[in-house]
């Protein structure tokens, strides 16, 4: 269940930082109502995660389901550059935090 809870955790990471984009600065309403509601949700749910994983090994998924996220939202929906070089960092992130999942015990 925790694990659960932290990939959930992370798409909510995904979520603020798509808000965080679009209320241009805290400066629109609703879009910084959403971000604010889902940075909570995120660290919350990142929080109860944490009582069973490891510190190291929860946080360090957590950001990096964020990073990963954030980086294929961009490029999908805001139309980011998506080079070789960009996608094979975020492919490196990705063989990391499965590295992580498979050594942590849990």
């Amino acid at each position: 269940m925790s694990w659960i809870l932290l990939l959930i955790a992370g798409l909510l990471e995904v979520a603020w930082a798509a808000g965080l984009k679009t209320s241009e600065g805290f400066t629109r309403l609703w879009p910084s109502v959403f971000t604010l509601v889902t940075a909570v949700g995120s660290f919350v749910l990142l929080a109860l995660a944490m009582r069973q994983l490891p510190l190291g090994t929860a946080y360090a998924v957590w950001t990096g389901i964020g990073a990963v996220g954030a980086f294929v939202f961009g490029i999908i929906v805001m139309g980011e550059a998506a080079s070789v070089a960009r996608v094979a960092s975020a492919a490196l992130i990705v063989i990391g935090l499965v590295g992580l999942k498979m050594s942590s015990g849990h």
